[in-house]
């Protein structure tokens, strides 16, 4: 009998840095370590405590529309620096670092498709451009979608998932919100349906205008959706707030929102309610 055995188990030890970044993620809520491959598999919804995890404008898309039916529009559009602004970088630096990181021109990715064969104009924020914050391309783009549904009488979904209005745009920002708003009112004149998809998080000028004037409003689980921080809100009032207040089921319970649709059911919930608003129309000639 040989003195000694080989080890049942190996005893190599595996450094942090061996192990291959990426493909795992850690989930907030129960703590589990989730494959990123079945996290993506999954809308990038964690399958057992339905954390819903951040996605892209793109991804996004991929998962609402029909396969192979978006045509993205106005592609091209790229923000000015009309007022100059410089806090520790120049805006038009910031812009190029955001569209380097993202791939994108802006914080809104918009177009037309199918859901269901049921045709749509979509416009999709994507957070990672500038925590998803509302400027004057963002603004023009939101408008766009919603004039494209005007004249072709098609429903039109807007998915917000912003920080705000852009401070670098001051005043051109804050214009954003009354003019997506007084579209909304053209469209609604017109009879086509808004769909309004609140997702994680959606505040400042984006829920104070257009975020939160759907025909419909449908959120995402857990999804945080304020005008201000709890944080300034407690400051500025001096009380104390309720907890949870500013979760998509806290507002769900008050009325603002009318259905809380986990991400993974949102296309089919969609065609279901498209279904039921949409009547085809012949599109008005230009």
């Amino acid at each position: 009998m040989a003195l000694f055995q080989k080890p049942k188990y190996s005893t190599v030890i595996v450094k942090k840095k061996d192990i291959p970044q990426g493909m795992w993620k850690k989930c907030p809520v129960s703590g589990d370590i989730i494959y990123n491959k079945e996290l993506e598999q999954n809308q990038n919804v964690v399958p057992k405590s339905g954390y819903h995890f951040p996605i892209t404008a793109r991804k996004r898309i991929g998962h609402l529309l029909d396969e192979g039916s978006f045509t993205e529009l106005e592609k091209d559009l790229v923000a000015g620096d009309p007022l100059e602004f410089v806090d520790s970088k120049p805006y038009p630096a910031r812009l190029e670092a955001y569209q380097k990181k993202t791939g994108e021109n802006d914080s809104i990715v918009s177009g037309k498709g199918t859901i269901h064969g049921i045709p749509v104009s979509i416009a999709v924020f994507d957070f990672q451009f500038a925590g998803g914050s509302l400027g004057s391309v963002a603004g023009e783009k939101i408008t766009r979608a919603i004039e494209l549904s005007i004249k072709e009488k098609i429903p039109c979904i807007v998915v917000s998932a912003s920080g705000g209005a852009r401070m670098q745009e001051g005043i051109l920002s804050l214009m954003q919100m009354a003019k997506t708003s007084a579209a909304l009112g053209k469209l609604a004149e017109a009879k086509v349906p808004f769909i309004s998809i609140l997702t994680d998080p959606t505040a400042g000028g984006v829920t104070a205008s257009f975020a939160t004037l759907g025909d419909v409003i449908l959120a995402e689980p857990g999804a945080r959706i304020c005008f201000a921080g709890a944080r300034v809100i407690k400051e500025t009032t001096n009380e104390e707030l309720p907890e949870g207040f500013q979760s998509a089921e806290f507002l769900f319970q008050r009325g603002l929102i009318d259905q809380i649709v986990p991400r993974t059911e949102m296309r089919n919930r969609l065609r279901d309610i498209l279904s039921a608003l949409y009547t085809k129309k012949e599109p008005v000639q230009a």
